[in-house]
C-alpha cells in the first residue's frame, strides 16, 4: 500500500486559530478528517483510500520548526518526499488564489525553508494558499497572525476548497492536472 503524507502548517494555540500563516491547518480542518491521533506533540489523522493510506499531519512544533516534526513522521512511516503534500499560506497571491509546485524554494516562508532544510530538497509538493500581500504599513510578522477579515472569508474558503481538490488529484498522480485546474 502507497503511503502519503499530507502536511498543513500553522501554529499551535487558540490565538493563532483563522490567522492568515494557519491556512494549512485550516484546509486541513475543512476535510473533516475524523478523530485526531498524536505523534510525538503533532496531530494526525490516518485514512485509507482505494490503495493509500494517506496521514494528514498538523505539526505542533510552531511554524518556524514544521520540518522537524515532517522529518520524524516521514521517517517514523517510511514515507518518501515524492508521496509528501505541504499545504502553507503565501502572502504573494492574493486571498482566495492558490498556486501548485513541485519543487521550488522556500519563497521567504520560514516553514517551508525548515521543511527543505530538514528533508534536505526543494522537490516537495506543495500548495500555497494566498492570503493577501501586507500592507505597506504593516510589519510582516503582525501580518501573517493576523485574522482573516469578514470579507475575505468567501474567497479563502474557494481557496480550500480548491486546495481539498488539488490533494485528491496530486496524490491520485494528477499533479499536472491539477496545475492546469487551480494555478
Amino acid at each position: 500500500m502507497e503511503k502519503f503524507l499530507v502536511v498543513g502548517l500553522g501554529n499551535p494555540g487558540e490565538q493563532y486559530k483563522k490567522t492568515r500563516h494557519n491556512a494549512g491547518f485550516m484546509c486541513l480542518e475543512a476535510m473533516n478528517l475524523g478523530i485526531p491521533q498524536k505523534f510525538d506533540i503533532n496531530i494526525f489523522y490516518e485514512k485509507n483510500f482505494e490503495d493509500k493510506k494517506i496521514y494528514f499531519l498538523k505539526p505542533m512544533t510552531y511554524m518556524n520548526l514544521s520540518g522537524t516534526a515532517v522529518l520524524d513522521f516521514m521517517n517514523f512511516y517510511k514515507i518518501t518526499t515524492e508521496h509528501i503534500l505541504i499545504i502553507f499560506d503565501d502572502i504573494s497571491l492574493p486571498v482566495g488564489k492558490i498556486r501548485i509546485r513541485l519543487k521550488g524554494s522556500c519563497g521567504g516562508h520560514n516553514g517551508m525553508r525548515n521543511i527543505i532544510e530538514n528533508l534536505k530538497t526543494e522537490k516537495i509538493n506543495r500548495i500555497k494558499i494566498g492570503v493577501g500581500n501586507k500592507p505597506e504599513n504593516w510589519d510582516l510578522d503582525d501580518w501573517v497572525l493576523s485574522k482573516f477579515c469578514e470579507e475575505e472569508m468567501p474567497e479563502l474558503n474557494n481557496a480550500i476548497e480548491n486546495s481539498i481538490e488539488s490533494v485528491k488529484l496530486i496524490i491520485n498522480n494528477k499533479a499536472l492536472e491539477a496545475m492546469n485546474l487551480f494555478n
